[in-house]
């Protein structure tokens, strides 16, 4: 019903009408999430995993104690300076030795430490890969990424990064490509990392991902995405000429979705397949000649 067709509508409830709409306008852009950099960015990127959740939550708790620490060491100095100057205390005090104060400040580093190695150390375990629901491969090239999915016949493409005058409203520069992996929500996900080449580095923010891949060298990383939505990362490692410019963009989509995904994938990327096969008997025709 449009508004102008509501008989005698009064200024509070016309208010109240227009917060509503952007209130449900709100949570419907928030149920679908984009993460990405942001002009004069502070933080971490809002995480879409609950790994990454704890890392920035461990990270906000190391900056607190960090400054707590830095903010009681400043004191201390301010107040040696103030209290103990050779103008306050002409005679200065012979003492050697305090019992107290060197078990003091001997005992409360080490609680400090184990106090960040406790969290720390559970982080780190937790962070090795579970049984996974799926698996995808990533292999780094110079300079993009190629993907598959062994799990679902065989999927596999290859993912370029979109040029100026091919990206749509809406897609960032520099983070957009043709090709997105496509990946299904509260979905626990093994992704086998190496390289072609040289040395590159498969890195999700907002996943708190960022793995090696080697050339001749599978590593595994894993995550569980539980917001749909768009996120983008980039290679982490000094690769080459371009190396800014092979990123990284995972789609976390419903788990019908995905099912209906992975069914197009199957005929969409079987024809670079069929291609690639009749190119190669094409070449080995012609070379048995």
């Amino acid at each position: 019903m449009r508004l102008n067709k509501i008989p005698n509508p009064s200024a509070k409830m016309l208010a109240a009408s227009v917060i509503s709409l952007c209130v449900i306008s709100l949570m419907g852009i928030t149920s679908a999430h984009a993460a990405q950099p942001e002009p004069w960015q502070l933080g971490f990127q809002p995480a879409a995993t609950d790994m990454m959740a704890r890392i920035t939550s461990f990270n906000d708790f190391l900056l607190i104690l960090m400054t707590a620490i830095t903010v009681f060491v400043l004191g201390l100095m301010v107040y040696v300076m103030v209290r103990f100057n050779a103008k306050a205390n002409p005679v200065p005090s012979k003492t050697s030795h305090n019992t107290l104060i060197e078990v003091v400040w001997t005992v409360i580093p080490i609680l400090i430490l184990l106090v960040i190695a406790v969290p720390s150390f559970r982080l780190l375990y937790d962070q090795a890969t579970p049984e996974a629901d799926m698996t995808i491969k990533a292999t780094g090239y110079q300079w993009y990424w190629g993907y598959e999915y062994p799990d679902h016949g065989d999927i596999a493409f290859d993912a370029l990064m979109l040029e100026e005058d091919e990206l749509q409203p809406g897609q960032p520069r520099l983070l957009s490509t043709d090709n997105a992996v496509v990946v299904p929500v509260d979905t626990t996900v093994r992704v086998l990392v190496t390289a072609a080449d040289v040395i590159h580095n498969w890195a999700m923010p907002s996943f708190g991902v960022k793995m090696d891949a080697y050339p001749g060298r599978l590593n595994e990383t894993w995550f569980k995405a539980n917001k749909t939505g768009i996120y983008y990362g980039q290679c982490s490692e000094l690769c080459g000429i371009r190396h800014s410019f092979m990123p990284i963009m995972v789609k976390v989509v419903e788990k019908e979705e995905f099912a209906a995904w992975v069914e197009q994938a199957k005929v969409e990327f079987a024809s670079y397949d069929g291609a690639n096969t009749n190119l190669a008997e094409v070449s080995a025709t012609q070379l048995s000649k």
